[in-house]
């Protein structure tokens, strides 16, 4: 069951949004406001929430309540990463959800907080116990993320890829259950009072796998992604129909983000739309087909990501 829709990934991070095309957010702000009007038409008993900010920035927060998007939105997402990217300590996160919910006046979820075991296993396994102890109750919802590790031979979402060193390879090794479908000792400490985070790559190899083990974990919250840019590619749907059916039994909450190359100003997945009406369309046939079951409604996508 759908029960959140997230618009985008955290958009201010520079790996994420293209802030040379829009560097006051301006465009991100519009379209994200025209999708969650489309959202909201399409189906108001979901809770629209904001892309996740990374980094946990109040001044981001400003700036979007001057374009006027939160009053579109119901919840603001942060997510934190502090033993391995941030440059603040874990203990922190208390007094970082208080100032972004006293800035945005929302709720917060943290859709994203996580450890990876880059250096060792026992930091993820203390990473996961605090994590635990600070913001399970704290906030309405906890996505650990991830549940599994990334293949080696994949590439993770960054802009800079290698260039960017041991930062880079750390989205490696964020899972709970390792890239040879191995559990790491961290399984052990998993709270299912939090829910996970799981991306899913187009045509992923890992559903099946990723379902059992988070039917194992006793997990009922879920947090993954539909991306606009793979609803270009062929027999889409074919595939977005197999990752939501297999994820039937979860509570869902929804990332849509993404831009097609073809469809962006410039050719890459952070580009501003160069129609942000397309993405509140996108928008509103994902909830009409997976939140509100009318598949049948809706036209197959056709073409290729250009």
């Amino acid at each position: 069951m759908i029960e959140a829709i997230k618009f985008w990934n955290e958009p201010n991070n520079l790996s994420h949004w293209d802030f040379e095309m829009d560097p006051e957010w301006r465009e991100f702000a519009h379209m994200t406001t025209l999708a969650a009007q489309a959202v909201r038409d399409e189906a108001p008993h979901l809770t629209r929430v904001l892309g996740g900010i990374s980094p946990i920035d109040e001044r981001f927060i400003n700036l979007l309540q001057g374009h006027g998007v939160l009053d579109h939105l119901d919840v603001v997402a942060v997510h934190g990463f502090p033993l391995d990217w941030n440059h603040w300590k874990i203990d922190e996160w208390p007094d970082k959800i208080a100032l972004i919910e006293k800035i945005s006046g929302k709720p917060v979820w943290v859709t994203e907080v996580g450890v990876s075991t880059f250096g060792a296993d026992e930091v993820q396994v203390f990473g996961l116990k605090r994590t635990t102890e600070l913001l399970l109750g704290r906030v309405d919802r906890v996505f650990w993320y991830s549940l599994l590790d990334l293949p080696p031979a994949w590439e993770a979402t960054t802009r800079h890829k290698e260039s960017e060193g041991s930062a880079y390879y750390r989205h490696f090794y964020l899972g709970l259950i390792d890239a040879n479908g191995r559990p790491k000792p961290a399984v052990e400490h998993f709270n299912p009072g939090m829910g996970i985070c799981q991306w899913f790559h187009f045509e992923d190899h890992r559903l099946d796998l990723a379902v059992d083990w988070l039917k194992r974990l006793g997990v009922k919250k879920l947090r993954t992604g539909l991306s606009w840019a793979d609803f270009h590619r062929p027999n889409a749907l074919d595939w977005f129909d197999r990752q939501m059916d297999a994820l039937a039994d979860f509570d869902l909450t929804i990332t849509l983000c993404f831009t097609p190359p073809s469809r962006g100003k410039r050719p890459h997945h952070t580009s501003p739309a160069e129609v942000p009406e397309e993405f509140a369309d996108f928008a509103a046939q994902m909830v009409r087909r997976y939140a509100l079951d009318e598949r049948q409604a809706i036209p197959r996508a056709s073409g290729m990501v250009g």
